[in-house]
């Protein structure tokens, strides 16, 4: 009898090689832009990393990379905690760069990388996430964990930016407003944090249970 065809397996393991591909092109884009940093004597690596769009690509990446080495292994409420930080990180990458930052001078200057890091990836993880929904029930009490990391992020380049005058994003810098149009911007964009957080949560809850039906009504294949 020839082996029956296991369709949840093959997808996974789609999905797996495309998270890898995905990954590699991220991690060797970042990489790219510190040899040209490098090669035009601008690369400093306590600025560089210092860049959320750095820290979040590089974390989702590395996530990428690791979900598609255990593609085998049933998921966990720890990955999908990851996986909905890493989507929370990136959409709001990509919608602060459009907003706050077009036109900006940003040490991710090549267009090839900026296009990786602030489009393409970002929009990857949400069709990643919608087409692999969490398998857990994720609540919005979740999102304080995914706040953590920014909120640090936060305080540290702030005080980072009080010792040496150097700041990653123009609208954290106070010469440029004052610290109220600091407190202003963060408030902002940690409010954009929660809601997008919250329309994270419904999409996941969504796709779960829209999968869960679907394997209730699909029907079982003869022995």
């Amino acid at each position: 009898m020839p082996p029956r065809y296991d369709a949840p397996m093959d997808r996974r393991l789609a999905l797996a090689v495309f998270r890898a591909v995905t990954a590699i092109v991220v991690i060797a884009a970042i990489g790219y832009q510190v040899v040209l940093n490098l090669d035009s004597g601008l690369f400093r690596p306590l600025r560089f990393f210092a860049f959320f769009t750095i820290l979040s690509n590089g974390f989702a990446a590395i996530l990428w990379l690791w979900l598609a080495a255990t593609w085998r292994r049933e998921r966990t409420r720890t990955v999908d905690l990851l996986r909905g930080a890493a989507t929370l990180y990136l959409v709001v990458t990509f919608i602060v760069v459009v907003i706050l930052l077009s036109g900006a001078e940003l040490q991710v200057a090549d267009p090839r990388v900026d296009f990786i890091v602030h489009k393409a990836f970002p929009v990857l993880v949400v069709v990643d996430w919608l087409i692999d929904p969490p398998e857990t029930d994720l609540r919005m009490p979740d999102v304080g964990l995914w706040l953590i990391f920014p909120l640090v992020w936060v305080v540290v380049t702030l005080i980072r930016g009080a010792l040496d005058s150097w700041y990653p994003y123009p609208f954290l810098d106070p010469d440029r407003g004052g610290y109220g149009s600091v407190g202003y911007h963060v408030l902002a964009i940690f409010a954009g944090f929660l809601i997008i957080a919250g329309v994270i949560v419904a999409l996941g809850d969504f796709g779960r249970d829209r999968r869960l039906r679907a394997a209730r009504t699909r029907p079982t294949a003869p022995a």
